[in-house]
């Protein structure tokens, strides 16, 4: 049954030979002819939006182009220029115009240059990732530019090379990065050791007041044995002149006797042993506060580590913690590779933390367990106090500079940052966690020195 005559088609319809054609088939050529308009339609919003893209394609390489700092040129196989960037066009002198269709040669400055250039474009197997070279280019005066190019090869859709993309930065100012690079890492080194020693000094403070008593009893000591000795030789020499102006025997022995010559010789033995023994002293305290102090951040040698943690606990004893119960029995000794100093701050860091842990909670006495284990390559020390332990979200942060959970000007945040560098500059390891008995506990591993120390450093007295 053929399909009803649509409306208002009788107008469209042509009259002459062509009559005897059928309706349905003029309504098919119809209904062909608006498929292919709407197709046009479609095909040139499409059109339309792919020129669109392309245009915003173009801006943004355009704008890369132009921002790009390093000089950029484009040549095909032959060296003829095809794009150039306004780096380039700025250090030469010369439009983009003007260098389109120029041959590269010609922007360089001297042969050496050219016949590298020339090397690099007559290559037919280049590298797909470039080759770098150093060329002179001619500036805006003509005059000679150093510059560092890499060369990389343009390929077409086909595999075959059509030209090269030059992209150089001026040797100078890769000179001028390289050295505030320098000075920068420099500066950045003695900022380090800066905050090292800030660091440690402001541990040695601490210890100001211990170590003035320390230091008084041998001094006094010393000075009471030189007073009398000073008073032995005023006695001595008024004996002396007498021997010398010729006095009778009898006279000589009743002097001797008043001026009790025969103890004072006696005596002068053990007077000057002892004042030995405290100068000895006084320089045994001084070398060990040297050794503390001393910035020595190369110097490595077999240590005890025994004798560090006694050292540690005398200091922090004497300084601000005279109450302070430190369950602590050395073992046989333990040697490790390193910096005696540097080690003693760890310890004296651990330890004074370990203290304002346990008094910021009121704890009496404050008190921290040391325990070590000792296999045959390393050896783990573990330092517990009765404090409150360290919150959840703070351990993760406990090792980073500046870090701190002490009130403000209660501490820098630096001394466990510090030690941590320092241990993991010794090739061991610093970590800490909270004890199932209570307050926290850092664990210290470190290698075991493979030889015996030729030279012990002994523990101070207390």
């Amino acid at each position: 049954m053929p399909a009803p005559r649509p409306q208002g088609l009788v107008s469209l319809m042509p009259r002459g030979p062509m009559d005897g054609v059928d309706e349905s088939t003029w309504i098919d050529v119809i209904q062909k002819m608006d498929e292919v308009y709407s197709q046009l339609i479609h095909d040139e919003i499409e059109l339309e939006n792919k020129n669109t893209e392309l245009e915003q394609s173009q801006q943004f390489i355009f704008s890369v182009l132009s921002a790009m700092s390093d000089v950029l040129l484009v040549c095909n196989e032959r060296g003829v220029i095809e794009e150039t960037n306004a780096a380039l066009c700025e250090l030469v002198g010369r439009s983009d115009a003007e260098l389109r269709g120029t041959s590269i040669y010609d922007l360089l400055a001297d042969s050496p240059s050219t016949d590298r250039a020339r090397t690099v474009l007559d290559n037919i197997n280049p590298p797909r990732r470039g080759e770098g070279l150093e060329l002179n280019l001619l500036d805006a005066q003509r005059l000679s530019v150093p510059v560092d190019a890499n060369c990389t090869p343009r390929v077409a859709a086909n595999g075959r090379r059509v030209g090269t993309v030059f992209v150089a930065r001026p040797t100078a100012e890769i000179k001028r990065a390289y050295h505030e690079l320098r000075a920068a890492h420099e500066a950045l080194k003695r900022a380090q050791q800066q905050l090292l020693h800030s660091e440690k000094m402001a541990s040695l403070g601490r210890l100001v007041a211990g170590v003035a008593h320390e230091l008084n009893n041998p001094i006094s000591f010393v000075l009471g044995n030189v007073h009398a000795l000073s008073r032995y030789c005023e006695r001595l020499s008024h004996y002396l002149a007498a021997v010398h102006a010729g006095e009778p025997a009898k006279q000589l022995e009743a002097l001797r006797g008043k001026l009790r010559i025969d103890h004072l010789l006696g005596d002068l033995p053990s007077l000057i042993e002892g004042t030995l023994e405290g100068a000895q002293r006084t320089a045994d305290i001084v070398n060990g506060l040297k050794r503390f102090s001393a910035m020595d951040p190369e110097a490595r040698a077999p240590v005890n580590l025994n004798q560090v943690i006694e050292r540690a606990i005398h200091w922090v004893r004497k300084g601000v913690a005279p109450n302070f119960e430190v369950h602590w029995q050395a073992g046989a000794p333990c040697t490790v590779t390193g910096s005696a100093g540097q080690l003693q701050q760890v310890l004296m860091n651990l330890l004074q933390n370990a203290l304002d842990a346990a008094t910021g909670i009121g704890r009496t006495p404050p008190e921290v367990w040391i325990d070590m284990d000792v296999n045959s390559a390393r050896l783990q020390l573990r330092l517990r106090d009765n404090g409150p332990g360290i919150a959840p979200e703070h351990l993760s942060h406990l090792f980073d500079p500046f870090f701190t959970t002490k009130p403000v000007g209660k501490g820098t945040g630096l001394g466990l940052s510090i030690s941590y560098g320092i241990v993991e500059q010794h090739g061991g390891t610093l970590s800490v966690h909270n004890h199932p008995d209570g307050g926290a506990e850092f664990l210290l591993e470190l290698a075991l020195a493979q030889t015996p120390p030729e030279t012990v450093i002994h523990p101070l007295k207390s």
